[in-house]
Parts: C-alpha cells; sequence; structure tokens
C-alpha cells in the first residue's frame, strides 16, 4: 500500500497492564474508527486489528497481542488507515471535511490565487491552514507562507470538487 493512501490517525503510548493494552494518543476528530474490527497500518506494512478500545480510558488491544511484552514493542508506532475507510467510518457534518481533502485545495481571493494549501495546524482548538503562497506573490517580495484560521470570518467556501477554497481578508496575513 502507497504512503499517500493512507492517513495518521493515531500514536500507540506506553503498555498497561498485563493483557497486551496500549495508551492510543488519537490524532483524529473521530473516535468511532477505534472499534473492534477496525484496521490500522504502519509504515513498515503492519497490519493491526482491533481486538478491544475502552474509550473511556483510551486504551486498544490488538488481535494477536496478548501480554504486556509483546504490547511494549509496539509502543511509538503511528497507526494510519486509508481515505477510503475514514471516508466509511466517519461520518461528516454539513460544511464539515476530512483535512486530506483540504491539503492541496487552491486558496482564491478576489479572482486572485493566493496559494495551495499544504498542511493544517491545529493551535489550541483552532485549526489554521497554512498555505504554501503563490510565486508571484514570492516574487513580490512577500512570504512564502502563512497561516489563515479556518473560521469563517475568512474561509467563505470550499469546494472539494475542484479543490478550491475562497476567502476574503486573508490577502492580509499574506501582506
Amino acid at each position: 500500500m502507497k504512503s499517500n493512501e493512507l492517513v495518521e490517525v493515531a500514536k500507540l503510548g506506553r503498555a498497561v497492564g498485563l493483557k497486551g493494552f496500549l495508551k492510543l494518543h488519537s490524532f483524529s476528530d473521530f473516535p468511532e474508527q477505534f472499534k473492534k474490527g477496525g484496521r490500522f497500518f504502519t509504515d513498515k506494512n503492519e497490519s493491526f486489528e482491533i481486538l478491544e478500545f475502552d474509550k473511556e480510558k483510551s486504551l486498544v488491544r490488538f488481535v494477536g497481542i496478548n501480554d504486556r511484552d509483546a504490547a511494549f514493542k509496539l509502543t511509538n508506532k503511528i497507526l494510519k488507515t486509508t481515505k477510503e475507510a475514514t471516508r466509511d467510518s466517519c461520518k461528516l457534518g454539513k460544511d464539515e471535511f476530512f483535512w486530506f481533502d483540504i491539503i492541496g485545495c487552491k486558496v482564491v481571493e478576489n479572482a486572485q490565487v493566493l496559494g495551495m494549501v499544504g498542511d493544517i495546524e491545529r493551535i489550541g482548538s483552532q485549526d489554521y491552514l497554512h498555505v504554501k503562497t503563490d510565486e508571484q506573490f514570492v516574487k513580490d517580495g512577500l512570504q512564502k507562507d502563512f497561516l489563515i484560521p479556518y473560521i469563517d470570518r475568512f474561509v467563505l467556501h470550499v469546494d472539494i470538487g475542484v479543490k478550491e477554497i475562497i476567502t476574503q481578508d486573508a490577502v492580509h496575513f499574506l501582506e
């Protein structure tokens, strides 16, 4: 499986107890994907299927991991899942989008391309679009990248189909 088809969703922490449980540090807004039978992958083409998940304590145990020693070997591994599995198991509300759909979108204001979303950063409880500035602005001496708060004040419309985000007043962050 190609790594660009996978999305990071969690990191495994310390082993807990004697039965093979691990602390799960989720990167996701969708805890419902961590359920019995859920399958996750690592960069080393390892595959893990969830046997049990304790949502309250954020503890996970995988099929075939039955003791503390086996669990300990998984500490600090990053769990990934496919974009398709994410779409199937994580239901979005109106005007909500997966980060992997937002990344790569052009940011447009007043019919002018400001740049492209290279990443999304969460600072506190606020998400920011990390925009790689369009070359024309860089040639004019402006920043190579900048942040736009992902709020209605600045983000007017997102169209995943054409990979475009329409903004207002976001050019001020660039200047």
